[in-house]
């Protein structure tokens, strides 16, 4: 499926336009760390794409959430890799992460959100005006985003990346998207 193809998809079950940025925050971070890693960019692009799919749908039975996009996907003839990334990104679901963009995908999901926060408080809210110091700093900060996971993104290790490394990766993957997450 060609990119263009999988966000007219996610476009189509995704009605909320912060959690279609943050799906595009993922693609490019996956793709960087793919880069990063000699790994299938064009499998993990894809991957970070579509991971929240089913999420309107799901909001409410979290335990839901990944197996309905997993049919989805099913029906679309996705990579059976890509599924069971999917369903492996929400632990509630019991299912093991394995593959190396399985864990890929679990670390790189909430580091999205702790970049856009600390972006978001910077004065002119640009991605640009942000380091990795900066991110690092921030996710000290117990209070600050809240919702983005740190032990979560600590996951990076089994990777073999260490966290300065990853939010590296990660925050320049963004500003790299920048244009499009509006940001």
């Amino acid at each position: 499926m060609e990119r263009s193809d999988a966000l007219a998809l996610v476009k189509k079950h995704v009605k909320n336009k912060n959690l279609v940025k943050h799906m595009i925050a993922t693609e490019a971070v996956m793709e960087a760390l793919a880069v990063h890693l000699a790994e299938d960019t064009e499998k993990w692009r894809r991957v970070g794409l579509i991971h929240d799919l089913d999420y309107d749908k799901t909001v409410d039975t979290p335990e839901q959430h990944g197996l309905l996009a997993a049919g989805m996907l099913e029906e679309l003839s996705f990579p059976p890799d890509i599924i069971a990334a999917v369903k492996s990104h929400n632990e509630a679901l019991g299912y093991p992460r394995q593959s190396m963009m399985d864990k890929a995908l679990y670390a790189a999901d909430p580091v999205t959100g702790l970049i856009v926060a600390a972006a978001l408080i910077h004065p002119d809210k640009k991605l640009a005006s942000i380091d990795t110091q900066f991110v690092l700093n921030r996710f000290g900060e117990k209070q600050f985003a809240r919702g983005a996971d740190r032990e979560q993104i600590k996951t990076c290790s089994e990777l073999g990346l260490g966290l300065e490394e990853f939010i590296a990766v990660s925050l320049e993957a963004m500003q790299n998207a920048a244009g499009e997450l509006g940001l």
